[in-house]
């Protein structure tokens, strides 16, 4: 069999394309099938995606400008994976590509006469007018998991005056946060039930926190919440000298915490990266666990206090 040489793209290549995880796994399950078949197979990306893809790695398909970056005589086929097979970027694959055989796979199919559609060779769909649908791509590509990490910051607190750094430290943690292979939420201990994207109660609250695998948060409920769940959490004070979270970091005996100093001088995302491979350490998780069988108990002494101020 003649060698075969395949450049794999979709919409997650193309630089206004619209790249979605979806994309991303129907990608890696065709490439996985047509590596174990013997092909040898070219991925390419968008500049955004591809940063995103960090060490594993591909190629860049056009640049800012819409300049093509890989050589189109290299390949004996071009393969367009998942998505909508219309509009310019899918036509523009046969326009640069008029050598190779040209294939589509996993794609929706919306009008079989559109050019987009016709100049590929052959396409196999997973949705098109008059065929029984196909399951998607997407679903079939085993993958590792990545820790899903909550985040509870604030910019408020006027309180602290001049003491105040949390625009600063926010900005730094959210630039850190960037930079690492984690699930991201972005997340509020703020309830408002005329607001969807918030939590209207409590509960909602503590039902997000225990499905997280660590917090990260300049919040002192961010903090209080995550050891009720269980759950490990990197605490951050964002007051110069410390404030409230650091005193109720002290209050649970709680290790996971880093000033505004330390997030904010030059080896801060050093700091970070240590606090956080803490936390999702067994050493970490199994301080988080004590935390939570603590949490029952939890201002017990503030209670009698009142209690006896009462009865006075």
């Amino acid at each position: 069999m003649q060698h075969v040489r395949v450049l794999l793209i979709g919409w997650s290549s193309v630089l206004h394309g619209e790249a979605t995880a979806g994309d991303l796994l129907s990608t890696e399950a065709v490439a996985r099938r047509l590596r174990a078949d013997g092909a040898e197979v070219d991925l390419a990306y968008s500049p955004a995606v591809l940063r995103a893809q960090g060490p594993r790695g591909g190629l860049l398909y056009e640049d800012e400008r819409e300049v093509l970056h890989v050589d189109p005589d290299a390949y004996t086929h071009v393969v367009w994976a998942c998505g909508p097979l219309t509009g310019r970027p899918v036509e523009q694959v046969h326009e640069r590509f008029p050598a190779a055989r040209r294939l589509a796979v996993g794609v929706s199919v919306l009008d079989p006469a559109d050019p987009a559609v016709t100049g590929f060779h052959a396409v196999v769909a997973r949705d098109a007018p008059g065929a029984a649908p196909r399951r998607d791509l997407a679903a079939r590509p085993a993958v590792e998991g990545v820790p899903v990490v909550g985040v509870y910051l604030t910019r408020g607190q006027g309180e602290y005056g001049a003491r105040r750094r949390h625009g600063a430290v926010a900005d730094a943690l959210t630039g850190w946060l960037g930079g690492l292979d984690v699930a991201r939420l972005e997340l509020d201990t703020r309830v408002d039930p005329r607001d969807w994207r918030l939590p209207a109660t409590a509960e909602q609250v503590l039902a997000v926190l225990a499905r997280l695998d660590v917090v990260v948060t300049t919040r002192l409920h961010g903090l209080v919440l995550a050891l009720r769940a269980g759950v490990p959490v990197l605490a951050v004070d964002p007051v110069a000298g410390g404030g409230k979270v650091s005193d109720q970091a002290r209050a649970w005996g709680w290790p996971g915490l880093l000033g505004a100093e330390e997030v904010l001088a030059g080896d801060g995302a050093l700091a970070l990266d240590e606090q956080l491979a803490w936390c999702t350490s067994g050493t970490g998780r199994a301080a988080a666990a004590r935390a939570r069988e603590q949490a029952p108990a939890a201002g017990g002494e503030q209670l009698d206090a009142l209690a006896a101020a009462l009865r006075g």
